[in-house]
């Protein structure tokens, strides 16, 4: 199945948390936060301006991105869980 998001969505994927601590603790399922970064997997064309003009999304397919916590709206894909949220929710592109 192919999504592809309406004007100022992206749909991400979760990137994995860390398993470890600094100090080799491990860390259990149950006390695991929702990791807080992701790649993006598609993007839609952008929002309208005022004017009818389409605006281009700043991120892309492939960009490494933070967000919120609690931002977008979680899906299950073919047993994949992804989020769709607004390019507003998005805090920063990670750059390698």
């Amino acid at each position: 199945m192919k999504l592809k998001p309406l004007n100022d969505r992206v749909l991400v994927k979760r990137l994995e948390s860390e398993e470890k601590t600094a100090g080799g603790i491990i860390i259990p399922d149950s006390a695991k936060e929702k990791p807080m970064r992701g790649k993006i997997v598609a993007t839609g064309p952008g929002k309208c301006n005022e004017k009818g003009d389409r605006v281009k999304l700043e991120v892309k397919e492939g960009d490494e991105v933070l967000f919120n916590k609690y931002a977008g709206t979680e899906i299950k894909v073919l047993g994949e869980e992804l989020l769709i949220m607004r390019e507003d929710d998005i805090l920063a592109i990670v750059k390698n």
